[in-house]
């Protein structure tokens, strides 16, 4: 290299020098403490998400008032909006951390975790209430063995289509942390189950317990809880048509009701 490349490379400055990325965590040590603030800076690197910064803090965590603490914990696996599992508050809005640009949030970023859930520590929270859920409304199609059952039944090429989308529920939370109908100590199933009530009874197969589904929502904590706020169906980061699902299956669970008070 020349002594004018040299002299050139030296003289490049840095165009994010100076430039940090600031972080306003709300904490909490146990899961029956008080919470708290904390607040972290570090230096900008163009790129980053919510969770990129989190590991970045994990490997130095010093606060902005120069104290070394705990590492902010919080819940990964796919980095890649498929688990659900980072799902959290971010700067007001429920979303899940992998996803959420630092390029595009408006700092300082606050983080917290959902509220409609008991929370664990700092950023986790336990998402148990919709597994519960999904096994209330018995959301699968059971098998007999693990031998082959050979084909089954053919499908229109548009109805699986239409149904893929209800599919690719991952759990997340976000529509019950949006939901008003929902709160800790309530037993509302949500957004998320009744939309999986309607996939598996619309499928060939799994339609066998179509009414076994019905019935589990018109127990305590089914449809008739929802209050048609519709912020789930904004909030999905799957963009499901949970609303819909909602009518779909409301029709269904008041056509059941009839049946039954008839004895039809």
């Amino acid at each position: 290299m020349s002594l004018e490349n040299t002299t050139q490379t030296s003289n490049t400055k840095n165009p994010y020098e100076g430039k940090t990325i600031r972080l306003r965590v709300r904490r909490q040590d146990k899961s029956d403490s008080l919470s708290y603030w904390e607040e972290f800076e570090i230096p900008y690197v163009p790129g980053h998400n919510v969770l990129s910064v989190l590991m970045e803090i994990r490997k130095n965590p010093v606060n902005m008032s120069g104290k070394k603490v705990e590492p902010v914990v919080w819940d990964s696996n796919c980095l890649e909006e498929v688990c659900g599992a980072c799902s959290m508050v971010v700067n007001g809005r429920a979303r899940q951390g992998c996803t959420a640009l630092v390029d595009k949030l408006e700092q300082p970023i606050t983080l917290e975790p959902m509220d409609k859930f008991p929370i664990v520590r700092d950023l986790i929270v336990d998402r148990s209430r919709m597994f519960e859920s999904l096994k209330k409304v018995k959301a699968w199609v059971e098998i007999d063995g693990s031998y082959s059952l050979g084909a089954g039944p053919r499908q229109n090429p548009d109805e699986v289509s239409s149904r893929y989308v209800m599919s690719t529920c991952m759990t997340c939370g976000v529509c019950l942390q949006v939901c008003p109908q929902v709160s800790v100590s309530n037993k509302f199933v949500g957004a998320a189950a009744i939309n999986q009530v309607r996939l598996f009874n619309e499928h060939p197969v799994g339609a066998y317990k179509n009414n076994e589904r019905l019935d589990v929502l018109m127990q305590e904590g089914g449809i008739a809880d929802c209050g048609n706020a519709q912020n789930c169906v904004e909030a999905c980061p799957k963009k499901i048509p949970l609303t819909e699902s909602i009518a779909k299956v409301g029709r269904a669970v008041t056509g059941r009701a009839l049946k039954k008070y008839l004895g039809v």
